[in-house]
């Protein structure tokens, strides 16, 4: 059972507007709604607006577009706040220069939070001991807290390891292994010490915190209850799902070996898994009594509690946020386009009556990828996925948050959703390995007496020669992948009218 909430402050000691960065990421994303819980005033600062749509709460936060490297458009995001959630950090080691950019950033956010008379800000770091050989990203993590404090408002800096939780990608990366793998040839890191923290009870100190003043100016290391290996931790679960797994120690497996490895075998792309192994080669576990100290009230669960609260999440589909959320799981942080291109924009549309109401049509097409495929020829589709995989792709394998709902900035296989209209409109942006830019868009027309107009385009922005010969050579593939997809999906929508019933 996992831990009470923090005892919810008098509102006299309430803070005024609270700041959260990160809302699109797997912890801001579930952050926020335990703050409007708690009776909050919360603003989100966003890069992109959109990627906020569908989520619950949207409609009870206020909403600022910035990014944490532009200065120029923090001021409006600061106006009345009091304490600001720091919750942004890069993961991909494919950008060489990504730790002067999050020194950049908390600098440049520090600085507007000084300016604009913050009072406190609240940071989610990596666990480690600073005199160790850390890894460069649990460096990293570290050296953006410090430079967080460089402008002189308090802040309070939780360093926590493995986060165990439905959607947490160091869960993920540990639950594909176990599931997929009976036999695992494992690194030397499968035996360092590491001490992993519910996502319950990382959530229970970053809104104690508010009410934590003492917490000011200090660094909280935070951990569950149990400290083990990561071999522990991969049996521990296995165990949970009532499988039987062997663990092959040998000594040859690099951390780079082994990000291809998770690569190959889990959603989880080698340029994010390599961050996680470098940081698993190193003791992560907590060294003091300053969370107990501070923040009596929270009672961290032990491992096996943390993994069912999981699974259970997994079971019911009541996950609020996945690692997939962020842009950068598939291919860094890329900048995001409409449907335009240097190199024109070449299309194929094709178009089918269907006599079934929009919603019903919208609930098919909505539902397409996963665990359901994509109608027709699905084969095609997972072969294109593993090509995709063995060439840096994000692949078919980080298949869907909910079976049924999508909102903007979901991952769904190896497209990012770009837009959702519901009943009317879904539009996907691809994100698997091309030379030029793709997206697929299904649309719900309505006509008379009950029938829909299903529109089904595909777009592709070229680049260069290699993207036009792209583009033709596979032109009569797609033809067929994309003829049948229609056609299949026009058909579950008649049959699912049939089953229940126009009216319903």
């Amino acid at each position: 059972m996992a831990s009470p909430f923090p005892q919810v402050p008098s509102p006299e000691a309430m803070p005024g507007v609270i700041l959260v960065t990160g809302a699109t990421g797997y912890v801001g994303g579930r952050l926020v709604p335990r703050l409007l819980r708690m009776g909050h005033r919360v603003r989100c600062l966003v890069r992109d607006a959109s990627r906020l749509e569908g989520r619950s709460w949207l409609g009870d936060v206020e909403v600022v577009e910035g990014d944490v490297l532009d200065a120029a458009g923090l001021p409006a995001a600061m106006a009345g706040v009091e304490v600001a959630y720091y919750l942004v950090h890069s993961m991909s080691s494919a950008a060489a220069d990504y730790q002067e950019l999050d020194l950049q950033a908390a600098r440049t956010f520090a600085s507007a939070s000084r300016a604009a008379g913050v009072q406190r800000l609240i940071y989610l770091g990596g666990l480690g001991d600073p005199a160790a050989n850390l890894s460069r990203h649990l460096r990293s993590r570290q050296e953006t807290g410090a430079a967080l404090q460089e402008a002189g408002v308090p802040v309070t800096e939780f360093r926590a390891a493995v986060i165990v939780g439905a959607g947490s990608i160091s869960f993920d990366m540990m639950r594909y292994l176990t599931e997929r793998l009976p036999i695992m040839i494992c690194p030397k890191w499968l035996g360092t010490r590491v001490q992993p923290i519910s996502i319950e009870n990382v959530l229970d100190y970053l809104v104690g915190a508010l009410a934590a003043r003492s917490s000011a100016a200090r660094i909280v290391e935070i951990g569950g209850a149990d400290v083990l290996t990561y071999g522990e931790m991969i049996m521990g679960y296995a165990r949970a799902r009532g499988l039987r797994r062997k663990l092959i120690s040998v000594p040859v497996l690099t951390p780079r070996l082994s990000s291809y490895w998770v690569h190959l075998v889990t959603p989880i792309p080698s340029t994010i898994a390599r961050p996680l192994i470098d940081g698993l080669c190193s003791e992560v576990v907590v060294r003091g009594n300053m969370a107990r100290s501070v923040f009596p009230q929270i009672n961290p669960v032990d491992y096996r509690t943390a993994v069912q609260e999981a699974l259970a999440s997994l079971r019911m589909g009541a996950i609020e946020s996945v690692w997939t959320d962020a842009l950068a799981s598939s291919q860094g942080q890329r900048e995001e386009r409409a449907i335009a291109g240097d190199g024109g924009v070449l299309s194929t549309c094709r178009q089918r009556l269907v006599k079934a109401p929009p919603a019903r049509v919208f609930g098919v097409f909505v539902g397409i990828g996963g665990k359901r495929g994509y109608g027709s020829l699905n084969w095609a589709w997972r072969l294109r996925g593993a090509v995709d995989r063995l060439v840096g792709g994000a692949g078919l394998r980080r298949g869907r948050r909910d079976p049924d709902d999508l909102r903007v900035g979901d991952a769904l296989d190896f497209w990012r959703v770009e837009a959702v209209a519901p009943d009317v409109l879904l539009r996907l942006r691809a994100e698997m390995k091309l030379p030029g830019s793709a997206w697929l868009q299904f649309e719900a027309v309505p006509r008379d007496q009950g029938v829909t107009l299903l529109v089904q385009t595909a777009f592709f922005s070229p680049k260069g020669v290699t993207g036009l010969l792209y583009w033709y050579l596979l032109y009569p593939v797609h033809g067929l992948v994309f003829s049948g997809m229609i056609r299949k999906l026009a058909a579950r929508a008649e049959a699912n009218t049939v089953a229940v019933g126009p009216g319903r």
